[in-house]
């Protein structure tokens, strides 16, 4: 009896490639940073200075930060509504604690994070909530209780400590872009280099067969959830610490949408499995400077959100035409 030899297939065509949606996929979201850049360059008149691509950094942190641990919630196949209203508790939390010290105030914060992360874990991953349910209690909810901590005002922070690090730089390198950078890092060492990584893909891929196969699929669950809620809360620590006040009212609106945006953009499906790191963070800066483009060009924010919208779709449109093949 005989075999055949099975002969590698010839690499697709530059053309074929971009018939692909697996290409646009992969590469659409670097593609497409590259294209607003080329377009400010030469049509723009100072955007390619380095003070506005520090400020367009600067303005994209806290959102890279809360896309990252949405970009884990999701590779589990979950969603958190809830990352918000988490900033704007953490915002509320840190002038009634930072007379006991910095540390203690960030502790705190970041503390409150992580019971949301908790409560939103455990609601899916014991209760058997559906993520958008589990988490739109406290998306609700928690602004609320923001709110109430707060008494409803808006309080200025004088504390320099934490003025330093909405506005201090590092080496010539905003100090909320540096932390960014640093949980990309982490967070991309964490989904390709540890066994938690792992396990996140794997349960977002088939959850029945990873609890079939002994992984621990309650722990992860609420790890991930925690994990999103403690970096939403640092993001919403930095947004204080940059704007100089806290206000629960308004901090971290929508925030939920521009995190999901900015990891679907960057090509993590919906339907869990994976987690694309760096997509994210280009995701992020793609709807960032695509809305300073337009700013740029006197066009209203509306037209920004138009423009969000139909990049979320195609987005959306072309994970499904890749899973259809």
């Amino acid at each position: 009896m005989t075999t055949q030899a099975t002969l590698p297939r010839p690499a697709a065509k530059p053309r074929a490639r971009l018939r692909d949606p697996a290409w646009y996929q992969e590469y659409g979201v670097y593609a497409a940073v590259a294209v607003v850049l080329l377009f400010n360059a030469l049509f723009t008149e100072h955007f390619m200075t380095a003070d506005n691509l520090r400020t367009q950094l600067v303005q994209v942190a806290p959102i890279v930060i809360v896309a990252l641990g949405m970009a884990l919630v999701i590779g589990t196949e979950g969603i958190d509504l809830s990352v918000g209203s988490t900033m704007a508790l953490a915002a509320a939390l840190l002038p009634l604690y930072l007379g006991y010290g910095l540390v203690p105030a960030l502790l705190i914060a970041l503390l409150a994070g992580a019971v949301v992360g908790a409560i939103n874990g455990t609601l899916v991953s014991l209760v058997g909530l559906q993520p958008i349910v589990a988490t739109l209690a406290l998306f609700v909810g928690g602004r609320g209780l923001a709110l109430v901590m707060a008494d409803g005002r808006l309080k200025q922070i004088v504390n320099p400590d934490i003025l330093a690090l909405g506005t201090g730089s590092f080496l010539g390198v905003p100090t909320v872009v540096l932390i960014a950078g640093v949980l990309a890092l982490a967070v991309a060492f964490l989904v390709q280099r540890t066994t938690f990584g792992r396990q996140i893909v794997a349960i977002g891929g088939n959850r029945p067969a990873s609890a079939l196969s002994g992984l621990p699929v309650k722990r992860v669950l609420i790890g991930v959830y925690i994990l999103c809620g403690v970096m939403a809360a640092l993001a919403g620590i930095l947004a204080t610490a940059r704007l100089t006040a806290s206000d629960p009212s308004s901090l971290g609106t929508l925030m939920e949408l521009s995190a999901i945006t900015a990891v679907v953009v960057g090509g993590t499906p919906l339907n869990g499995g994976s987690v694309r790191v760096l997509g994210t963070v280009a995701g992020a800066l793609l709807m960032q400077l695509l809305r300073a483009t337009l700013v740029k060009h006197d066009l209203p924010d509306s037209t920004a959100q138009i423009a969000q919208a139909a990049i979320i779709i195609a987005a959306v449109y072309v994970a499904r035409e890749r899973r259809s093949r």
